[in-house]
């Protein structure tokens, strides 16, 4: 799916957003200003939420509401080499089964806690940006972008 704006990309964000529910764990892939964070605030706009930010600093941020959104970059953690050693430290397995988890830079480390996710990457070519996806598990085969 070709996405030509910031806006295109919150809308499919959005279009994500409502199909969720809790336990649900979303893994994004895509380089420097993909426009990871931007579907995140449209995934976090369907769900209530109106102040999504990234969380790159901080690694994670629990959005609270009616179905919570865990929201974690993984960036910082890549740069140590020990990505899967710092991601069990932030014990996500404690509040996944309640909330939508989407986490950026999500790769190996971050597939693994889950059999059942959807894998989005986003391939940023001048202003264009590609949208792929593949939903790992039956939960994703009735998902409608």
């Amino acid at each position: 799916m070709k996405i030509a704006s910031a806006q295109e990309m919150f809308d499919l964000g959005k279009r994500i957003g409502a199909q969720l529910r809790a336990g649900d764990l979303i893994l994004l892939n895509g380089p420097l200003g993909a426009g990871k964070t931007v579907l995140v605030q449209g995934i976090g706009s369907a769900l209530g939420f109106t102040e999504v930010t990234s969380p790159t600093f901080v690694i994670s941020r629990i959005h609270k509401g009616p179905l919570s959104l865990i929201h974690v970059d993984t960036y910082r953690l890549l740069e140590g080499g020990k990505a899967a050693l710092y991601l069990d430290d932030l014990d996500l397995d404690t509040a996944r089964e309640s909330a939508v988890t989407v986490i950026e830079w999500g790769g190996a480390e971050s597939a693994r806690l889950s059999d059942e996710r959807l894998e989005i990457d986003i391939d940023r070519t001048d202003e264009e940006r590609v949208v792929s996806w593949c939903g790992i598990g039956p939960r994703w085969a009735e998902l409608k972008l």
